[in-house]
């Protein structure tokens, strides 16, 4: 594909890009309509015994001993750090960059979070950070697998066998990735898969909490499901009257959408990942790092983001951005933030919610919390997730980038005015 000699859309030239992307998400038919009316009609539309189906098909797919719904992955969460039956003060282990349901309920806890940096290859929580920030307060790390990019779990898994610390994997992202053939959500003490309509098995709010251990499936249990705490067989079972103060389980509609979503799970990520690895074999050559598959660790893809050395693709992003939307590419800057830098916790609102007695003076100021690595890799640009099969369009976007970065210095040399890229 010899690009060089073509002028870029940018620059007055004809747009690559000349097929639209009528991609959908999620992709919603007959089976979950027919489910969503089978509880309706049924009339149990609060403890459907679909959510324990639910259930059982997530053990089935993830190989977990116990797995227990949710009414979203925030809860999932919250549960995870309840259940591990920490104490206020104590310190968690949390990458910066991730969404903030990874970090903020541990709060409502009075678990203090400790952000790391993530590291190039997996944008993952580091190793390396993980074990600088260890102190003697710590207890656990949360590992969140991003975009659906397997976390580096050998090392992980080696510093908390080494310091005695849990490790609550944040799968969101990575239903379907695997490390070593084994499930994210399933390699840490706790996992948790969000079900919200965005994710790659979608319920429209929903949450699946992952654990071998029946000792976490039940204080999850006793947590926020008050109606099956009567079930347990265990003296927690006194608990039956009051659970420990908040509902956390899945709505019947939501569960009978997830569970015809699971199905076709293996499906929809053949797709995405079919379609996703043909292009980005393609931008590797361009000098963009698109996060493929390495060894052991088997990625699915919740969201495209690629990344780029600007060192080696000498264009802002902005710029870039805005040459390829010229080209007709749909593409956008990243949509998270790094938690450390934002308002609630560098301004200290963080401590209207922290169960703590400590004082002000003895919590973290994450005004001064540096993460060299991740505040560096700001050149991330977003692309579609192409759910649906198109070669033709997958290599007019392959083309669109040859374009433009094949002609970065005839762009920058023309002092165009670039839109100005909302966040």
């Amino acid at each position: 594909m010899n690009t060089d000699h073509e002028l870029p859309a940018i620059l007055g030239g004809k747009p690559a890009v000349e097929l639209k992307n009528t991609d959908t998400w999620p992709l919603l038919g007959k089976s979950e309509e027919e489910a969503v009316l089978k509880v309706i009609r049924e009339g149990n539309i609060s403890t459907h015994p679909i959510i324990r189906q639910l259930e059982e098909d997530y053990k089935s797919y993830t190989g977990a001993k116990y797995a227990l719904a949710h009414n979203n992955g925030t809860s999932g969460l919250l549960a995870a750090f309840f259940a591990l039956d920490l104490q206020p003060d104590d310190e968690i282990l949390v990458p910066s960059a991730t969404f903030w349901a990874s970090a903020l309920p541990m709060l409502w806890l009075g678990l203090i979070p400790v952000f790391c940096d993530s590291e190039s290859e997996t944008l993952g929580i580091c190793p390396k950070s993980i074990e600088k920030n260890i102190s003697a307060k710590t207890k656990a790390i949360v590992v969140v697998h991003l975009w659906g990019v397997p976390c580096n779990m050998e090392e992980i898994l080696r510093l908390a066998k080494k310091y005695n610390l849990k490790i609550i994997e944040d799968a969101s992202h990575a239903h379907g990735a695997t490390w070593n053939g084994q499930q994210c959500g399933t390699i840490g003490d706790i996992g948790v898969l969000s079900l919200q309509g965005d994710k790659l098995a979608p319920a429209g709010e929903g949450g699946i909490l992952l654990t071998n251990e029946y000792k976490y499936y039940e204080r999850a249990i006793c947590l926020g499901d008050i109606t099956r705490i009567i079930e347990l067989e265990t003296p927690q079972r006194r608990f039956a009257a009051t659970s420990f103060g908040i509902k956390t389980r899945i709505a019947p509609v939501s569960a009978a959408i997830g569970i015809e979503q699971l199905k076709k799970l293996n499906q929809h990520n053949k797709i995405r990942n079919d379609n996703i690895i043909y292009l980005s074999q393609k931008l590797e050559t361009l000098g963009f790092n698109t996060y493929l598959s390495q060894g052991n660790k088997q990625r699915t893809y919740f969201e495209f983001y690629i990344s780029y050395d600007e060192n080696k693709i000498q264009i802002p992003m902005t710029q870039l951005i805005e040459a390829l939307r010229q080209e007709g590419c749909e593409v956008a800057p990243p949509r998270y933030v790094l938690l450390h830098q934002q308002p609630f916790f560098t301004e200290g609102h963080f401590k209207k919610i922290l169960r703590s007695a400590l004082a002000d003076s003895q919590l973290p100021d994450y005004s001064k919390v540096k993460l060299p690595n991740i505040e560096r890799q700001g050149n991330f640009i977003k692309l579609p997730s192409f759910t649906s099969s198109n070669t033709a369009l997958l290599d007019q976007y392959a083309k669109a980038f040859s374009k433009v970065v094949n002609n970065v210095p005839k762009i920058l040399a023309a002092n165009q005015s670039f839109a100005v890229i909302a966040e």
